[in-house]
């Protein structure tokens, strides 16, 4: 029977990415209410403490004093801060724009206007905006676009205009500073101008997404022309080791097999060709980056979903380089690794890029802030050594990698960024279609989601996930005829069981789908296997074999030496693969052994069954907890991965 579609009101515009074409919708922050819960948690205590926090740190060091000296003309060589700290200004800006967006916050309202302000002063009559070049007492514009941030930093400038566009409308002074500072992209960069383009990747995500808010083809064009100009060996590279393929410009992106370079520009620019790709239509250039994405996960991915394995350049290393105590796995290429499988999914459906999504979401995104919001991670290795010592509380770290979260940074990239993703954690959670609703990612709340019909379809979630792998939808507005369901079941859920209507039956990896009429306060259960797994490193990567890690649900778990007994060494633990792990709690314990502590006259013997083995402690129990919350308790040594009993 046919129905007619029920009066709905229109999708909301309040989503940080919004591809015109493709079949999935991304749902509004307004659309997706959280509930308390693991998500909720983080995103209160981004409200409530990680917002000031940022803006604090940025008004003490005097990032945001440069905007005021170039509005009054007294600029000089000694400008505070990177050639990049704009972007910094630029993503809590972002983050400010979704958080009253989405809660209709004052405070965060008042804070955005006032940044507003001082921001729009600094900005030239031509659109240009950048307070470290071009001005009195520092060096001409786009003088040095392999290092200099300038178009990176615009990059950010639009998508926190973005974002307060699809919040509180065009006419803003923000968008309207964007605008400006878009036009003279354009002017400046555009076929009859300079043909360069920027070290960092950025500006093409910026200019493809405010082309989509306004309507405005030329800034889609642009973003076009940057993404195909890039893998000319236009930026030589001469002062990195690594040359070239740090800025991805060693290979045009549609010839690339894989991601290499610096792993944020890499993914970056992977997020702004994704959406060049979907607005244009270009099947090929959508094609070149599945391929890139398949083959990068597959060989290029650490097991929490971290990405980049050399401190060194911050950058990818080839295919198996994934040593766990040498692991960058930066926070802010986390995130970017979440917003270019966010893409993907969007214009293919694939369930793979949201299981990577959520991997990464927990296992690194949730890692680097502290409990309190005020302090973080920048690096997330998987191996750490040594306890590291406690931060200066009052000034800048200088380091990225370190075994403490850090209140700020000398580059200080990851807790804006932090900021902007928390604020908008809705936005990647799930999904509309013609005829149905998808949930991607699982947290307590409500959602109400226009569907391309017409039709409204809403639904409350109660689950404790990831502590907990119930996941309960009851329908609180279901529409008229047949529906559309479909809920996520992540790949390592083997054994994964649907409740609905009276039945239940096995829902295997990938999406379980109902398809019917749906009653008003009916409940359907997704029941997942949480129990804790051991999970073996592919043999080809070198510096794994022989170790094992634990899971649990979507959570990698770790070894912390305060755990350990008296006089035990971390890196002297070995375990029992051939006894499965127990939970207990939020944490794990594992059968094993201790390795005595006094180092042998030698440290290689016989092979086992060759000679007389290395003496070991009785059996003992290694005590996991989660790795999103390592080194709460303090500094502390840390393992992933860990060798097992030969």
């Amino acid at each position: 029977m046919n129905h007619p579609p029920e009066a709905a009101a229109p999708p909301s515009r309040m989503r940080p990415v919004d591809p015109a074409r493709g079949g999935h919708r991304p749902l509004g922050l307004d659309e997706y209410t959280l509930a308390p819960g693991f998500w909720e948690e983080r995103q209160r205590t981004n409200t409530d403490a990680t917002l000031a926090h940022c803006e604090e740190w940025m008004e003490r060091l005097g990032w945001l004093a440069n905007f005021d000296r170039v509005a009054e003309g007294t600029t000089g060589p000694d400008r505070p801060g990177w050639c990049f700290s704009d972007s910094e200004v630029y993503k809590l800006m972002e983050a400010l724009a979704w958080e009253h967006g989405r809660t209709g916050d004052p405070g965060a309202d008042t804070a955005l206007r006032r940044l507003t302000e001082r921001v729009a002063r600094a900005q030239d009559p031509d659109g240009y905006l950048n307070t470290c070049y071009g001005h009195g007492g520092q060096e001409p514009r786009y003088s040095d676009l392999e290092h200099g941030h300038e178009l990176y930093c615009t990059g950010h400038l639009l998508q926190a205009a973005v974002a307060r566009a699809r919040t509180a409308g065009p006419a803003d002074p923000l968008v309207q500073v964007a605008r400006r500072a878009a036009d003279h992209v354009c002017a400046a960069f555009g076929p009859d101008g300079s043909q360069g383009l920027c070290g960092h990747p950025e500006i093409e995500v910026g200019l493809a997404e405010l082309g989509r808010a306004l309507g405005e083809e030329r800034y889609l064009e642009q973003a076009r022309i940057f993404v195909e100009r890039r893998g000319h060996g236009t930026l030589r590279g001469e002062r990195v080791p690594s040359g070239s393929p740090y800025f991805q410009d060693d290979v045009p992106v549609r010839e690339a097999r894989a991601w290499r370079g610096h792993a944020v520009r890499a993914l970056y620019l992977a997020a702004g060709a994704a959406d060049v790709a979907v607005e244009t239509g270009d099947a090929g250039l959508l094609a070149a980056l599945e391929r890139q994405w398949e083959h990068t996960v597959a060989r290029r991915t650490h097991l929490t979903g971290g990405m980049g394995s050399r401190h060194q350049d911050e950058g990818f290393g080839e295919d198996w380089e994934l040593p766990a105590d040498r692991a960058y796995c930066e926070t802010c290429a986390g995130i970017a690794s979440v917003m270019v499988s966010w893409r993907l999914y969007l214009a293919t459906g694939d369930v793979r890029y949201a299981d990577l999504i959520e991997r990464t979401l927990f296992n690194v995104v949730a890692v680097s802030p502290s409990t309190d919001g005020r302090a973080f991670f920048y690096a997330n290795p998987l191996h750490q050594r040594t306890a590291g010592g406690a931060p200066d509380g009052e000034a800048p770290s200088p380091r990225a990698e370190s075994g403490v979260r850090a209140p700020w940074f000398d580059v200080s990239c990851c807790p804006t960024n932090l900021a902007r993703t928390l604020a908008s954690w809705q936005g990647y959670a799930a999904s509309a279609e013609e005829h149905g609703l998808t949930l991607l990612q699982y947290a307590a709340g409500t959602v109400r989601g226009p569907l391309g019909d017409g039709r409204t379809l809403g639904v409350e979630v109660a689950t404790g996930y990831p502590d907990d792998g119930l996941v309960t939808v009851r329908v609180t507005e279901p529409p008229p005829g047949p529906v559309v369901l479909r809920l996520r079941v992540p790949s390592w859920a083997r054994g994964a069981v649907l409740e609905e209507a009276g039945r239940t039956r096995e829902a295997a990896p990938g999406f379980a789908v109902v398809e019917r009429e749906l009653v008003r306060g009916e409940e359907i259960r997704l029941r997942l296997p949480v129990e804790p797994r051991l999970t073996r490193p592919d043999p080809r990567i070198d510096a794994l074999r022989g170790c094992v890690a634990v899971e649990r649900g979507p959570l990698v778990y770790c070894a912390e030496s305060v755990d350990l007994p008296a006089g035990a060494d971390l890196d002297g633990v070995v375990v029992d693969p051939t006894v499965p792990p127990v939970r207990d709690g939020d944490r794990v314990r594992l059968s094993g052994a201790v390795l005595p502590p006094d180092a042998a006259p030698w440290p290689y013997g016989a092979a086992p069954g060759q000679g007389p083995e290395q003496g070991k402690s009785g059996p003992v129990e290694a005590v996991l907890t989660p790795y999103h919350s390592w080194a709460e308790r303090g500094p502390t040594a840390m393992r992933v991965w860990l060798p097992v009993l030969s």
